[in-house]
């Protein structure tokens, strides 16, 4: 078992509030981190892997299916983990910013934000936690070719200087692949700039990557690149199917 030892152990953030309308009809009536991947719920992987970790509370953001989320999660909890939810009431009116705006009272210390539909070995989030120490941490991939859809990133070294779908494919040096790590003043930070982002209701920002992208601009963000180690995002059928695939040799 691999076990991260830290001082003060992060807590846990994983975003799973949405339905997954790109996955219809699967999603109708079952929540998008229900689904099931290789014989198991979406969401027990994610939870497995945490679970070789020290870790502090683990919160989930829930909103459509919430009920079924949390009977759920009370059957595939991992005995190492506390596992608590969080309801977003806004769950099909925004996007992610929102549900991390439902969690800010979880980013008081140190915390890991998680998207709900990125599965990933251990040695992912070993990387990331070992990473060089920086306000807000970043995990990224590279691969030969990007698309319009990619949560695209421009570095200089080590250091985020853009991210957002709209960089453009000529300029991306990699993709974020839905994990991030937030310590030292680096929680205030992103609360900071969340309740920026919630006051000002801005409609055209959605993603709370938002909030990162804006903070790369004063130079206190960093990249971890998980370059060679397994991990999946699932936006669609064929990433389900994909998916399966994958964890068949976890």
């Amino acid at each position: 078992m691999v076990r991260k030892e830290n001082p003060v152990p992060p807590n846990v953030i994983i975003l799973n509030a949405g339905q997954g309308r790109r996955l219809l009809p699967l999603t109708r009536d079952t929540p998008k981190c229900l689904l099931d991947v290789g014989g198991r719920p979406m969401m027990s992987w994610q939870l497995e892997a945490l679970s070789q970790f020290e870790l502090g509370r683990v919160s989930v953001v829930v909103g459509f299916g919430a009920e079924k989320v949390e009977q759920c999660i009370a059957s595939i909890t991992p005995p190492s983990l506390r596992v608590s939810t969080v309801f977003n009431p806004d769950y099909d009116k925004a996007d992610n910013v929102v549900s991390c705006w439902a969690a800010r009272g979880e980013m008081e210390t140190d915390f890991l934000l998680l998207n709900g539909d990125t599965l990933f070995r251990p040695s992912v989030l070993a990387r990331l936690l070992d990473s060089k120490p920086a306000p807000v941490t970043v995990t990224i991939d590279r691969k030969a070719t990007y698309d319009a859809d990619d949560m695209k990133v421009q570095c200089d070294g080590t250091t985020l200087r853009r991210i957002g779908k709209d960089v453009p494919l000529t300029a991306a040096d990699a993709e974020a692949i839905g994990i991030l790590y937030c310590r030292g003043d680096g929680p205030r930070r992103f609360r900071e700039g969340l309740e920026e982002i919630v006051r000002k209701h801005d409609p055209d920002v959605r993603w709370y990557l938002s909030v990162v992208d804006r903070l790369a601009q004063q130079g206190v963000v960093e990249v971890a690149s998980v370059e060679g180690l397994e991990w999946i995002e699932i936006d669609d059928d064929k990433d389900l199917r994909q998916a399966a695939q994958v964890v068949a040799n976890w």
